[in-house]
């Protein structure tokens, strides 16, 4: 008898936060998705899923109109994210600079972005270690520092019996 995988839970980041629970019908992009547990809770939601990661392998996939990418976006040169093709981009425990134009440029005006990922304090606990995949104080606020800041935090985050260290960003892309 074959184990069916347990699927992990969506971050709680998504799950609470009550500027996403009104979003009805959004396009939404999993980028670096990993499993799919947040894209997949926002499809339970009724929303069309653009997942993509550089092996989705690990993804749960399903026959409805979502669209699955394989692309390794630290290829050079880098695949381009369509401009202003989604309502909301989520993006958990991934970090590649480069792509911060892109994802900027790929969110519908009046769109949301949340983003978690580690920040520098992490390496002291854990990985990731490398700086280059470590966030620095408050650089994630100031990326979007144009933007309306729907919540923010850094700091120690527990998810059941993990703790890590990490900055939390939901914002609104401007109209104009």
């Amino acid at each position: 008898m074959e184990k069916k995988k347990l699927r992990a839970e969506p971050a709680a980041l998504i799950t609470e936060c009550t500027a996403l629970k009104g979003v009805e019908k959004a396009h939404v992009l999993d980028l670096a998705c990993g499993s799919g547990r947040n894209g997949l809770w926002f499809a339970q939601q009724g929303h069309k899923i653009t997942f993509l990661d550089r092996d989705l392998s690990q993804l749960e996939r399903d026959a409805s109109a979502h669209q699955y990418l394989e692309w390794d976006l630290e290829l050079e040169p880098i695949p381009q994210l369509p401009k202003e093709q989604y309502d909301i981009i989520l993006v958990f425990n991934y970090l590649h600079r480069p792509l911060f134009p892109q994802i900027a440029a790929a969110l519908k005006p009046g769109g949301i972005i949340v983003y978690e990922t580690f920040i520098e304090k992490q390496a002291e606990i854990g990985r990731p270690r490398n700086p280059d995949f470590l966030l620095k104080t408050n650089e994630l606020k100031s990326l979007f520092d144009k933007w309306e800041c729907l919540q923010y935090f850094e700091g120690e985050v527990h998810n059941n019996q993990t703790m890590s260290f990490k900055a939390q960003l939901i914002a609104r892309k401007p109209q104009d």
